[in-house]
């Protein structure tokens, strides 16, 4: 017979050099394919959550404006162009419109790619792309609303006489 090693004797390092498998490795490259495939859906496959922030947000943004114009006893406006929304104060002199950056919250917004918001109407009526929807310094305004629109949702932005603006989702298919 050989020799007799003592176990103690081998370096604990010597003992267990051994590399991993070609199937403990392929394990490992199947989970790590699997969660980048899993973080690329919840990243860019559902856009409702962004369009429902965004339209949430835009929703402050109206209710702050309707405030601001009652307390400061201004006309303010609001437009959006599909890309992003803007609000504009009317010079008592003029009657004209000049657009707000003095306000954070009343700053010139764009909305993220693949979300656009555009007005419905104005106190029941069809409203153009272009127009400017004012809230009275009175308080008083007439209802209006903005669709907010992306790939898989729509939401509609209503605000009422008492300058509440509520969501709801348009059951209507996205254009």
């Amino acid at each position: 017979m050989g020799p007799v090693v003592n176990r103690h004797t081998i370096p604990p390092s010597a003992q267990f050099a051994r590399g991993f498998t070609l199937i403990e490795i392929l394990v490992v490259v199947a989970i790590i394919a699997i969660a980048v495939g899993i973080a690329a859906v919840a990243y860019d496959g559902d856009d409702r959550g962004v369009a429902a922030r965004e339209a949430k947000r835009f929703a402050g943004a109206l209710e702050h404006a309707s405030a601001r114009a009652q307390m400061r006893a201004e006309t303010l406006g609001v437009s959006a162009d599909g890309a992003g929304w803007r609000f504009w104060r009317r010079a008592p002199d003029s009657n004209r419109w000049t657009p707000i950056a003095s306000d954070d919250v009343l700053a010139p917004h764009a909305t993220p790619t693949g979300i656009a918001v555009t007005p419905l109407s104005f106190a029941g009526q069809s409203v153009a792309e272009d127009a400017i929807l004012p809230m009275r310094a009175s308080g008083h305004n007439e209802p209006y609303a903005f669709l907010v629109s992306a790939k898989t949702s729509r939401i509609v932005l209503v605000a009422d006489p008492l300058n509440r603006v509520t969501t709801r989702l348009d059951t209507e298919s996205p254009q």
